[in-house]
C-alpha cells in the first residue's frame, strides 16, 4: 500500500490532505510523504512510527553520550552530510545509524561499501541527526577538507594556470576547495544532470542539480557559504574567464575527462545580489542518441519526418523552449541523413557536439560572425543542407528563407510554444509573410517528458478520474503506469527522458492563411483537420503506453 494510502487509513491524515498534497506534488520531484510534512499535514514523528512499522526498524531518541567518537573516524564525512546519515555505535550486527529517510536505499549501500561493514538502520528525526551531525563534525572550514577526497575519476583537461595574489584565487587553488569542485562535477555526471546551479543568497549558498530537466538541491554541508568566493574563482579559473571582473557576465567553458570519457562543460557566470551565480551545462556525447529512431517518433510523425528531411529544398522548424530538445532531434536528422554525396554546414552557438562528415561553425559575436553573416558565406560553399541554429531576428530569418528558395535545405529551431505560432512568430519579426508562405516546408513542436523508473514502475488502476486531467479520457479498468520510487530514480519514480511531438506540414490551405496573416488559433483548426497531432495527445499516447504518466504530460504541456 503506499504511504499517503497507509497515512489514511490510520487516520493521520484526511483523503482531503492528500489529494492536496498530490497536486502540490506534480510536477516536482518529492515523495508525497515528503510534501506532507513540509506543509505540516503530518508530523515527521507520526510518520517514523509509519516507516518503523512498515520496514521492522526501531525509532531512537539521539544523544550524544550515545555516539561512539571512535566511530567517527571511519565513516566518510561526505556520506554523512550527503545523506544527512548520523553514525551512533558498534555492535554485533554492524555499525547501527540513524536516518530519517529509511526508503533511500542507494545512502545505505554507498555507507555499507565505504566501510565494508554491515549496516543496521534506525530512525530519528532530521533535527535530532543535524544537531548530532553539527556536534560531531562541527561547522568550521575543516568539514570541506573532511567532505572531499582525493578522486581519480575526474581530469580537467588543458587546465589554464593563473597567477594572482588575490586571496580568493589562493584558495581557489586549496586541495580542498579544487576536490570539493570536482567532488560536485563528478556527482552530477554520475546522477545524469544536464546543468549544476551555483547560487549565492544572503545566508546561503545553494548548489542545485538540474535532472531529467527537474531540479533537486544537493546535498553539501552548510559550511560551504564560507568557501563561495574560493569555488566560484576555481570554477573560474576552469572556464578560463576574467577573475577580477565581478560586475558583468561572463561566459566560458572548459573539458573534463571522467570515467574515461571526455565531457564538455559550457559555463556561464552573471552578477547576482550576494556574490556570483554560476550554471554549468554538461555536455555528454554519450548519454545523447543522435539517432531518429531513439528520440520517440513513431508511426505517422516518424514517417513524414524522414520524408521531409530528404527533400531538396525548403525550411524545417523545430520549435519549442530552452532544454526541450530541439538540437538533437535537429543533430539526429543530420545523422540520418549525411552521406558523401551531400555537403551539410552548421551555424551554432555553441557547437554542442561535434559530427562526423558535417562542416561546423560556430558563430562570434566579438568579431561580428553572425547567423547571418555567416550563412551569407555559407552559401558561396555550395551546400546542399544548412543548419542555422537559431532564427533570432528579421535579418537571419530572411538569409534562411533566401537559401531554401534557391534549391538549400534549411533547417533551423524557433522559441514558440506550438508549432502553428511559428509562421504569426516570423511575421511578428518583419518577414513577408509570402516568404515565408513560398519556403517553410514543416514545423515541429516539442517537449521532453520524464520516463517512469523502469526498476520501480508499477501498474495501477486510477479510482478517481477526477483525480486525472479533464482532457485525458480514462477508459473503464484502463491500467496505467507509475513509479514508486528507488535508490535508481533518486525516489522520484522517474529515470530518463523523452520528447513529445506536433508535426505541423504545411499545405495550400494553410500556405494561403500566412499570406493572409491569419492568427495561429485560426490555423489551428485547418491543421488539426489535416491530421496534426497536439502535443498534449501524443503524451497521453505515452501514457497508455506504459511510458509515463499524467501528471508528467501535464508539467510539459499545456491544454
Amino acid at each position: 500500500m503506499a504511504i499517503g494510502e497507509l497515512l489514511v487509513q490510520k487516520k493521520l491524515i484526511t483523503p482531503e490532505q492528500l489529494a492536496h498534497a498530490q497536486s502540490q506534488r506534480a510536477g516536482t520531484s518529492e515523495r508525497i510523504d515528503q510534501v506532507l510534512v513540509r506543509s505540516g499535514a503530518v508530523r515527521e514523528r507520526d510518520l517514523l512510527k509509519i516507516y518503523a512499522e512498515d520496514l521492522s526498524v526501531n525509532i531512537v531518541e539521539l544523544s550524544e553520550s550515545d555516539i561512539d567518537a571512535e566511530l567517527l573516524k571511519l565513516v566518510p564525512s561526505r556520506i554523512v552530510h550527503k545523506y544527512g546519515l548520523m553514525p551512533i555505535s558498534r555492535n554485533g550486527r554492524g555499525v547501527k545509524v540513524a536516518t530519517s529517510d529509511p526508503y533511500n536505499m542507494y545512502a545505505m549501500d554507498e555507507l555499507r561499501s565505504a566501510i565494508n561493514m554491515p549496516v543496521e538502520m534506525v530512525l530519528a528525526t532530521r533535527a535530532e541527526i543535524n544537531k548530532m551531525i553539527k556536534a560531531f563534525y562541527g561547522v568550521g572550514g575543516d568539514v570541506l577538507q573532511q567532505m572531499v577526497q582525493e578522486r581519480d575519476e575526474l581530469e580537467v583537461i588543458d587546465e589554464r594556470s593563473v597567477e594572482s595574489d588575490d586571496l580568493d584565487v589562493q584558495m581557489a587553488r586549496d586541495a580542498s576547495v579544487v576536490n570539493l569542485v570536482n567532488e560536485l562535477l563528478v556527482e552530477a555526471i554520475d546522477q545524469r544532470a544536464s546543468d549544476i546551479h551555483f547560487e549565492p543568497f544572503e545566508d546561503d549558498f545553494r548548489v542545485r542539480y538540474r535532472i531529467d530537466g527537474v531540479l533537486h538541491i544537493a546535498n553539501v554541508p552548510e559550511t560551504i557559504r564560507k568557501f563561495q568566493n574560493a569555488i566560484v574563482s576555481r570554477i573560474k579559473i576552469l572556464a578560463g574567464l576574467n577573475i577580477a571582473e565581478k560586475r558583468l557576465p561572463q561566459d566560458g567553458g572548459f573539458k573534463l575527462k571522467v570515467h574515461g570519457r571526455e565531457i564538455d562543460v559550457r559555463c556561464s557566470v552573471i552578477p547576482m545580489a550576494f556574490g556570483e551565480g554560476i550554471v554549468l551545462r554538461i555536455l555528454d556525447k554519450t548519454t545523447v542518441k543522435l539517432d531518429l529512431n531513439n528520440l520517440g517518433m513513431e508511426g505517422d510523425t516518424f514517417n513524414t519526418f524522414i520524408e521531409l528531411i530528404n527533400r531538396p529544398h525548403g525550411i524545417i522548424l523545430v520549435t519549442g523552449p530552452t532544454g526541450s530538445g530541439k538540437t538533437t532531434t535537429l543533430y539526429a536528422a543530420l545523422s540520418a541523413i549525411v552521406s558523401p554525396e551531400l555537403k551539410i554546414l552548421t551555424i551554432e552557438d555553441p557547437i554542442e557536439y561535434y559530427l562526423d562528415g558535417i562542416n561546423q561553425v560556430q558563430i562570434n559575436a566579438k568579431i561580428q560572425l553572425t547567423f547571418a553573416r555567416a550563412l551569407r558565406s555559407f552559401l558561396r560553399h555550395d551546400p546542399d543542407v544548412v543548419l542555422v541554429g537559431e532564427i533570432r531576428d528579421k535579418e537571419t530569418a530572411e538569409v534562411a528563407i533566401n537559401a531554401s528558395l534557391t534549391g538549400h535545405l534549411v533547417f533551423s529551431t524557433l522559441h514558440t510554444n506550438d508549432a502553428v505560432s511559428a509562421a504569426t512568430r516570423l511575421i511578428d519579426m518583419g518577414v513577408e509573410p509570402f516568404l515565408i508562405s513560398s519556403s517553410v516546408e514543416a514545423v515541429m513542436a516539442q517537449r521532453l517528458v520524464r520516463t517512469i523508473c523502469k526498476t520501480c514502475k508499477e501498474p495501477y488502476v486510477p479510482q478517481d478520474s477526477d483525480m486525472l486531467p479533464r482532457d485525458f479520457e480514462l477508459r473503464p479498468g484502463e491500467i496505467l503506469s507509475r513509479g514508486v520510487g528507488c535508490r535508481e530514480c533518486r525516489g522520484t519514480g522517474y529515470a530518463g527522458r523523452r520528447a513529445v511531438y506536433e508535426l505541423l506540414v504545411m499545405n495550400d490551405e494553410l500556405r494561403e492563411m500566412i499570406v493572409e496573416r491569419k492568427s495561429a488559433s485560426q490555423m489551428l483548426p485547418i491543421a488539426r483537420k489535416f491530421g496534426m497531432r497536439m502535443l498534449r495527445e501524443d503524451g497521453w499516447r505515452l501514457v497508455r503506453a506504459g511510458i509515463t504518466t499524467p501528471e508528467e504530460v501535464v508539467r510539459a504541456t499545456k491544454a
